[in-house]
């Protein structure tokens, strides 16, 4: 029995394999984007614990040196304690620095949006009568080989950013716009109404 190398067997073949890849990379994109925002929550949680921390350990220190000797000694020992915890913080934070991490997550995502597009536009081709397959089938593998170099330098997710990502993907569809919506955006000669 004979294969079937009908050529619209193969372009809907490719087709949905491009579908799938697109849809990966989307999820993958935002996925980054979500983990970077969570590193920059925690950031600003880790800084705003430094400011209370220096700012109690200070207090303290001011209570040592004006206060009465009894009141100074309580402070001098809290002002210990606190002291140590801020040194602990800075130490975490000197090996997992959460700023770094968020402009990592944010340039993968930035280098995941090309891609994207890329098969966004692939994917728009594909429906072009004319369309050549031999060089569909190269842009697609070019495409995957850019994939997979972004991957091998971007930094792990987390399950949380994940179920963000699905969230805002799915229920609040952060990356889909209506006609209408897209219309607002375009001047009004570029607008589908228009037509």
């Amino acid at each position: 029995m004979e294969q079937n190398s009908h050529p619209d067997v193969e372009k809907s073949a490719i087709e949905s394999q491009i579908r799938e890849c697109f849809g990966r990379v989307v999820y993958t994109t935002k996925t980054h984007e979500k983990d970077a925002d969570l590193c920059m929550q925690w950031l600003g949680r880790v800084k705003l614990a430094q400011i209370v921390l220096s700012a109690l350990t200070t207090g303290g220190l001011v209570t040592v040196l004006i206060g009465e000797p009894q009141t100074s000694q309580i402070a001098a020992i809290v002002s210990a304690v606190i002291s140590t915890a801020l040194l602990i913080l800075n130490a975490y934070i000197k090996d997992v620095d959460p700023g770094q991490q968020a402009e990592q997550h944010k340039k993968t995502a930035t280098e995941l949006w090309n891609i994207r597009e890329s098969y966004l536009s692939l994917l728009a081709d594909l429906r072009a009568a004319d369309v050549d397959m031999h060089l569909v089938r190269k842009k697609r593998d070019d495409l995957q080989t850019e994939l997979a170099d972004i991957y091998s330098s971007a930094p792990r997710t987390t399950p949380k950013a994940y179920k963000y990502a699905g969230q805002g993907l799915k229920l609040r569809e952060e990356m889909t716009f209506s006609d209408d919506e897209i219309d607002k955006l375009l001047p009004v000669t570029l607008r589908k109404e228009a037509n």
